[in-house]
């Protein structure tokens, strides 16, 4: 049922990401909904469908961004990766996993991107990228992964209810 209902909610966080974030901006970053939701899924204990989620929310990003489809899920599936790796290693703390997976999934997702956009023929300086775009995303996306953590921690505690206890 996850994944059925990761279309609507990824859809819609795009569609405010695209039509509302994208407005937002610090110096030349923005915030990525999708990305902080794909690593909120992935870090819940009881969801195993944060594949699926990462595959969904790239080919969405990657269907209205300027980089190649391929280019967000690739990103994206790397960041889950990393996410189950944090969510083994620091299971006492999860949104510690959570700040230090965004971390470094924005980096890499902003890094694959500049990489892509300049095979593809588009002249981009690294150090504005850089400055100019990373580093502002990577504090817009800091600032915003408490609330989404939390905020589909409650989806997912909806969606897989633990055992009731009498």
């Amino acid at each position: 049922m996850s994944i059925w209902i990761s279309i609507p909610i990824l859809g819609s966080l795009l569609i405010l990401q695209t039509v509302i974030l994208s407005r937002i901006t610090l110096l030349h970053g923005s915030a990525d909904l999708i990305m902080l939701a794909v690593i909120s899924w992935a870090l819940q204990k009881r969801v195993k469908t944060a594949w699926f989620w990462a595959i969904i929310g790239g080919l969405l990003v990657g269907v209205v961004s300027a980089v190649p489809f391929f280019i967000p899920v690739l990103g994206f599936l790397m960041i889950i990766a990393i996410a189950a790796v944090l969510r083994q290693r620091v299971w006492q703390v999860p949104i510690l996993a959570m700040f230090v997976t965004t971390f470094i999934g924005t980096l890499v997702v902003q890094i694959i991107s500049a990489i892509a956009l300049n095979i593809s023929g588009t002249p981009l300086e690294i150090f504005d990228v850089l400055f100019l775009i990373t580093l502002p995303s990577l504090l817009l996306n800091l600032l915003l992964a408490a609330p989404i953590y939390f905020l589909f921690g409650d989806l997912a505690k909806w969606l897989y209810p633990g055992e009731l206890t009498t």
